[in-house]
């Protein structure tokens, strides 16, 4: 399970965002982005953690949801799939995460207009 992590300080490091996860099951990988591909190396802010397991992924959402880290709130929510180059969704896009449908309605508020 791919997992976003949002409004985090920059100053958090891979391991810091490692050992908070950690507790809900097996962390296969985490990464904070960062403005690499423009040549700064500046943290971003935000970045990815995944999981082993759904139900750990789960665990690990509803617990550190709205958790503060370094006097800042993070944002922890399934991460979305990744399109194709013409911007369609992968088939299993359409869950009840409430990410997902926000997106989806801004996306049909959009299309209509």
């Amino acid at each position: 399970m791919n997992i976003y992590v949002g409004n985090l300080s920059l100053e958090t490091t891979e391991e810091e965002l490692y050992q908070e996860f950690i507790i809900f099951g097996e962390v296969i990988s985490v990464t904070v982005m960062n403005d690499e591909y423009i040549g700064s190396g500046q943290p971003r802010g935000y970045g990815y953690v995944e999981m082993a397991s759904k139900s750990g992924g789960t665990a690990a959402i509803a617990h550190l949801e709205g958790k503060r880290m370094k006097d800042r709130v993070i944002n922890v929510v399934e991460a979305l799939p990744l399109t194709n180059k013409s911007g369609v969704a992968t088939p299993d896009t359409r869950n009840t995460y409430r990410s997902n449908k926000k997106r989806e309605r801004i996306f049909q508020v959009t299309r209509a207009a």
